[in-house]
């Protein structure tokens, strides 16, 4: 499943990150790291962006971006 299809108060863990160079970078610095729990807190009016509580801190990912990490139970 991809990060991107949480739900709100839905929890998973990180299973890989499909992404290469800045961007996939990027996402590691904000704490998308293979086994890191993250949970969806918020969707905005028309979907996109998700807000995410990932290491203590929520963060705000486009749909797109989302959809590059992977997630399981």
């Amino acid at each position: 499943m991809r990060l991107c299809e949480l739900g709100v108060g839905e929890t998973a863990r990180v299973t890989a990150v499909r992404q290469a160079g800045a961007m996939a970078l990027r996402l590691r610095e904000l704490g998308l790291l293979e086994g890191e729990h993250v949970a969806c807190v918020g969707v905005s009016p028309f979907g996109d962006p998700r807000a995410y509580r990932i290491c203590g801190a929520v963060i705000a990912l486009r749909n797109c971006d989302a959809a590059l990490v992977e997630v399981g139970p």
